[in-house]
């Protein structure tokens, strides 16, 4: 399937991305704390592509431009999302070329992005479209460290 892949550069068409955002980012309290989280990682250079087809929003995009010690300039991808509907059709792959485009238009040297280790379906799209598992990705909660 061919979509046509655009910017979410205002409210209005960042928040026709917000029910494919909601299928990946659950925990949100809704389409409000989705629309401020983007207003605050803004500034920061977090920028929404979405792939539209007939007039519907089948995938989306978050990304950020980042200097970075271990890799110089990278694109980095925190949110990639294809409707349930629509998985399975090239939405993903044709969002991830655009992504790669706007990284080299940029001149970023790499593209990195963090999977959960759940998602093997993720996983073996992320290798078709040419990427590698390249480290771990560790985390801790702080407020696991300071009980109440």
């Amino acid at each position: 399937m061919l979509a046509d892949v655009r910017f979410a550069s205002d409210e209005e068409s960042v928040r026709r991305c917000w029910p494919l955002f909601v299928q990946l980012r659950p925990h949100l309290a809704g389409e409000e704390e989705f629309l401020a989280r983007w207003a605050r990682q803004r500034p920061e250079g977090y920028r929404i592509v979405y792939a539209e087809h007939g007039g519907a929003v089948l995938g989306a995009a978050g990304f950020r431009v980042l200097h970075t010690m271990a890799w110089g300039r990278i694109l980095y991808l925190d949110d990639l999302i294809v409707d349930e509907g629509a998985r399975g059709t090239g939405v993903g792959s044709r969002l991830l070329t655009a992504l790669k485009e706007i990284a080299r238009e940029e001149g970023c040297a790499e593209f990195h992005l963090d999977t959960g280790h759940q998602r093997h379906a993720a996983h073996k799209a992320y290798l078709r479209n040419g990427f590698r598992f390249d480290c771990h990705h560790l985390a801790l909660s702080l407020d696991a460290e300071h009980p109440a």
